[in-house]
């Protein structure tokens, strides 16, 4: 094995103080939803911290389905249903947002030869 490799995953240690346990949930329709409960190191539940829902969900478009992650701060799956629809728009939104920035960096980067006329110039 590659001595760089095998000292990084010598040096890898997982935090102790901010562990979760995992349930995952689904309604077959709309998404997964997994819900991140606190827990110390040994397993007991840590009411200091809140618990938090990751939500994968697609959305249909003319283009195709377009996946989407988000989280919802939410203690129930009663709250984190409720907070789904506003949290669903705000992530599309925030992901639009990204895509256009994309697209205008990528459009502010392209070198177009011969001064931009649009002409093919030969030598």
């Amino acid at each position: 094995m590659n001595d760089v490799l095998s000292e990084k995953l010598g040096q890898i240690q997982i935090d102790t103080q901010n562990l979760y346990q995992e349930t995952a949930f689904t309604d077959l329709k709309v998404g997964s939803f997994r819900r991140l409960s606190p827990v110390h190191a040994d397993g007991s539940p840590d009411p200091a911290r809140a618990t938090f829902f990751l939500v994968q969900t697609h959305l249909m478009t003319a283009a195709g389905p377009v996946p989407l992650d988000f989280r919802i701060d939410a203690p129930t799956l009663e709250e984190m249903a409720a907070k789904f629809p506003q949290a669903a728009q705000k992530a599309f939104e925030e992901m639009l947002t990204e895509l256009e920035a994309l697209r205008r960096e990528q459009a502010s980067s392209l070198i177009i030869p011969g001064g931009g006329n649009g002409k093919i110039q030969f030598p």
